[in-house]
């Protein structure tokens, strides 16, 4: 049975202020489809087709930077919004995106939702709030990735990750996402050898300690020093 759109276009971030019948109308153009981990939607350079919202599951948004080195930008979860600069834009997608779990996604269609744009100006209004803040958080990512020093951007992530994931356990912050070394090497934009080292001494000095299933942020304060040093 289809998973209703409306309130997944409630829930997100881009479409929370459009009035009810701007939202009905785009509940109309709209579907939801299934992507199992390691799947790609879509891949760097295709065409913007649609806008995307996450409804469950995980996806990564990585990016080739010109010496070929992957970088993540972005892991995102439900109720975010994927693609929808691009999109909104007419642009192809910037970076690609990955499912790292089984994940359902909203899918808006680029046409039929520029068709609705022409008539709606409120549709307009209350897109381009939740634009200019992706926008934004995409500019800052890359400026992390590309302008402060490795072990800063590592306390970064994990600091991000358990704002956004964190369940709070006796022994700490608990992030429930199973990253191996090469990804957090490609999310912070360094060497598989140097976030091997990192995770290495961190866990030694009990900062944060990697599980079966995910990470524990055990001494968060530090962290935040290292991000405000």
């Amino acid at each position: 049975m289809p998973l209703p759109v409306e309130p997944l276009l409630r829930a997100n971030p881009l479409f929370r202020r459009l009035s009810d019948d701007d939202r009905r109308r785009l509940a109309d153009v709209s579907l939801v489809r299934s992507y199992t981990k390691g799947s790609t939607i879509f891949s760097e350079g295709d065409p913007s087709d649609f806008l995307f919202t996450i409804d469950s599951g995980r996806v990564k948004v990585a990016k080739m930077l010109p010496g070929g080195k992957e970088v993540i930008l972005e892991i995102l979860g439900a109720g975010d919004p994927l693609g929808a600069v691009a999109a909104y834009e007419s642009r192809p997608y910037p970076a690609s995106a990955v499912a790292l779990e089984d994940s359902a996604l909203l899918l808006v269609k680029r046409g039929a939702f520029f068709a609705l744009l022409e008539n709606s100006p409120s549709l307009v209004r209350g897109l381009l709030n939740g634009l200019s803040f992706r926008l934004l958080e995409l500019t800052r990512r890359i400026a992390e990735v590309t302008g402060s020093r490795v072990e800063t951007r590592f306390a970064s992530v994990f600091l991000m990750l358990s704002a956004r994931l964190g369940r709070p356990e006796a022994r700490g912050l608990f992030i429930p996402l199973a990253l191996s070394r090469q990804d957090l090497a490609d999310f912070t934009g360094t060497t598989l050898e140097t976030a091997i080292r990192i995770m290495s001494r961190w866990g030694k000095e009990g900062l944060v300690l990697t599980e079966k299933d995910g990470f524990l942020i055990a001494n968060p304060v530090a962290l935040e020093r290292l991000v405000s040093a």
